[in-house]
């Protein structure tokens, strides 16, 4: 990646994270190059000046150096071990796919055979860093609380039950461990399996989950404890323009980490 060539990216999904990136990329050639993007099959327009392809066959023909997963946990589900077995680097922003311990044994036995990376951006948390360098020590405990509006919840197999129209106050819709929460709302709780995975583990990490119908953004409050001392960072984050179920910082997690890849100077 120090090459002094653009690092090439190939993109899986071609949505509002894609089109961020996208546009991020284009803006900065002399290092970031996407190569292609794979598609759905609806998908007839690209979101970027690159192309579109409906075959990972096809993506993975074009040589990227990277693969960014901005798609959501089936994508993970379905591409991550070819791209990995190809030797091919993979960033994963639907953090989730990791809540099933077969994916990710799946996942990281790929990423060995291939001599590939698997790299996961901070998405829409605050303090990851503090808490990954607190984890090499003893850590006592990890908390995450997100508050959203009741229809980006909407959906979600967890509020299957739950009239999120008729709610009137903050209703907790969930209280459990990181990994449950990650299959309860595959595409709401990235962030607890990205908590999970700096810090405690995905069954040691606490969640709660809230429905406010006061609330106009998307907040997350991480809470921590250990030999470390004391953490505690709360981020309210705006929700992607084209989709709420996402917070657009972590559309911009995603172009950080780009950044930092290629960047002289990484901080």
């Amino acid at each position: 990646m120090d090459s002094g060539l653009p690092l090439k990216i190939a993109l899986i999904g071609n949505g509002s994270i894609a089109t961020v990136v996208a546009h991020h990329c284009e803006g900065a050639p002399d290092r970031l190059h996407i190569v292609g993007a794979l598609g759905l099959p609806e998908d007839l327009t690209s979101v970027g000046q690159h192309p579109l392809v409906q075959d990972l066959s096809a993506l993975l023909a074009e040589m990227p150096d990277l693969v960014v997963e901005c798609a959501a946990q089936e994508a993970a589900q379905v591409h991550g071990t070819a791209v990995l077995d190809s030797g091919i680097d993979l960033m994963v922003i639907s953090v989730g796919a990791f809540a099933d311990p077969i994916l990710h044994d799946r996942l990281e036995t790929a990423a060995v055979r291939g001599k590939a990376k698997i790299i996961i951006p901070a998405g829409a948390l605050a303090g990851l860093d503090a808490l990954g360098a607190a984890a090499l020590d003893t850590l006592d405990y990890v908390s995450l609380t997100t508050r959203k509006p009741p229809l980006s919840w909407a959906g979600a197999p967890g509020v299957a039950d739950i009239d999120l129209l008729a709610l009137r106050g903050a209703t907790t819709i969930f209280e459990g461990t990181a990994r449950e929460a990650a299959r309860r709302f595959p595409k709401n709780a990235n962030v607890a399996a990205a908590l999970a995975l700096s810090g405690l583990g995905m069954d040691a990490t606490q969640v709660t989950l809230i429905a406010d119908p006061q609330a106009s953004r998307n907040s997350h409050q991480v809470e921590a404890r250990g030999a470390f001392g004391r953490l505690s960072a709360t981020i309210e984050a705006e929700p992607s323009p084209d989709n709420p179920k996402t917070s657009y910082i972590a559309s911009l997690s995603i172009v950080r980490m780009l950044d930092r890849l290629t960047a002289q100077l990484a901080n």
